[in-house]
Parts: C-alpha cells; structure tokens; sequence
C-alpha cells in the first residue's frame, strides 16, 4: 500500500533535507494527497505505461504515479532531491519502489539515451519558469511520448491551449498542435501548494497527433517565431527578417494562400506549414 505524502510529510521531509523551496528553480511542492490522486486519474496512466516526471521534488506526486503500477521516470536537477527520492519510495511504497529511476539532470537537456525505457506518458507538476520549453523539448527528443497531463500556471494553460483567432494565442500554442492537441482540463487551487503561490495553476491534457507534413520541424518553428516576433505588425512586416525583405515575405506569403495583411494569431498550424513551404 502507498502512503501519499501530506503538508506534516512535506515539511518533516524538507527540514530534514535542509531544504527551502527557491523561485529560481520555481519549486512549489503539492501536499494534498486528492490533488495527487485527481492528477493520477486524470492522466489514465497505469501498470503498461512508463511515465516521466520532471521535477519530483519531494515525492508527491512520485508516490501516486507508483500506485496504479506504473514505472516511473523522475527527472529532478536538484541532487538532494534526487538523492532522497528512492528512499522516501522504499519507506513509503516499498512494494513499488523498484519500479522508479531517478535521474539528476535538466530535463532541457535529456536525450533519449539517457532514459532506461522508452516513456509513454508525461506526468509533472512542471517548474512555471520552464514549463513550456520542457514540454517541447520532451516532445521533439522522445516520439514514444504519446500524452501528457502537467501542472502549470494558469495563464501558461491558457496559451497552450489557445486556438487562433484568441488573444493568447501565441508560438506555444502553434508549437504544441504541431505535435498534436494541447487541452485545459481542470484548475488545481493554490491551497495545495507548500509554499502558497501567487499565481493559479491548472491541469493540462495532451494527445500526440503528429502534424504529416513536408517541412521540418526547425524549419516552421523559424517562421513561427518570427511571425510572433511582432505580434501587432501584418505577417508581411514581421516576417521581413525572416524572408530576407517585406516584398519577399509578401510574395511567399501570397504563394501560401495567407492574406500578406493577416496578423500570425489569425493562423493555424497547417497555414504556417503553407508559409513554409511556399518559401522552400
């Protein structure tokens, strides 16, 4: 049986480690044992799945991915994190314990390579201050990701998720439908958190349904971010740099079927692939 961790766990854990939660590495441990049960239902995961977790912090969540019999990934850059966490599963699930690795590293950096299997799903109460590079950064090094739910700032969430046409829609937005369909599926409080934050949080689902497409992937991402690069400038502005001048931009883009006049929010992944493509 799994002992989930609790805020009087959380704390004896910490003082034990000496540890003090720091904003650089935008540490906020969950210590409410439903919260890491909602998030384990949520994802659907279970004993056919190899999961990755990034930043395990303390345990939490760590402990209820090991309950439905999942094996488990954890990716934590803190060392004394990363050195505590496979005894607090031995102490806490013993009977799972063989089924974690813990890996110190960045996850910015992680290759394939690195992993003792290849994982299926992502499960993570991400970092904020890197939550959108890691979860593309994991998405373009490991295609045996197939789905994801990860804990992140509201607003982040919202750009995820956004669809064109919204005033949040931005490069996160289209990166992620480049591999597939980002969701926003619940708001987690902030009660649940050690320390409090002073941001809102919510739960993000993901579906890979990789893009078919002709153009590499560096390749559209380039005319992505220089689309944005200049959010209220026409697509025939911003992307002047990029074309090489705003007559070139204007003739790829017309070749694409977009409107030179269109603002990059107005645009679906599929039309920037159209963009890219026009200028091969």
């Amino acid at each position: 049986m799994t002992e989930l961790l609790g805020p009087a766990e959380i704390r004896g854990l910490a003082a034990e480690l000496d540890v003090r939660p720091t904003k650089k590495l935008g540490q906020n441990f969950v210590h409410d044992p439903n919260t890491v049960r909602r998030i384990v239902e949520l994802a659907g995961v279970g004993a056919d799945d190899v999961v990755l977790e990034v930043g395990p912090g303390l345990g939490s969540l760590t402990l209820g991915l090991l309950a439905p019999g999942c094996r488990v990934v954890a990716i934590e850059i803190d060392p004394k994190l990363a050195a505590r966490l496979p005894r607090t599963a031995a102490e806490r699930a013993p009977e799972a314990a063989e089924r974690l690795t813990v890996i110190g590293q960045d996850a910015l950096k992680i290759k394939a390579e690195d992993l003792p299997a290849e994982p299926t799903a992502l499960v993570a109460n991400l970092p904020y201050n890197v939550a959108v590079p890691v979860v593309l950064q994991l998405l373009a090094e490991l295609p045996s990701l197939q789905r994801a739910l990860v804990m992140v700032q509201t607003e982040v969430a919202d750009r995820m998720a956004a669809q064109p046409g919204s005033r949040i829609y931005g490069v996160p937005s289209v990166k992620l439908a480049w591999y597939g369909r980002a969701k926003k599926v619940a708001a987690v409080p902030r009660a649940v958190f050690w320390p409090v934050p002073n941001v809102d949080s919510a739960l993000v689902s993901f579906e890979r349904a990789q893009l078919e497409s002709t153009v590499d992937r560096k390749t559209l991402f380039a005319v992505v971010d220089a689309a944005f690069s200049q959010r209220r400038k026409t697509l025939r502005a911003a992307l002047a740099t990029w074309a090489g001048s705003a007559e070139r931009a204007g003739e790829i883009l017309t070749k694409a079927g977009v409107d030179p006049k269109t603002r990059g929010e107005q645009l679906d992944v599929r039309a920037f692939e159209q963009i890219a493509l026009a200028a091969s």
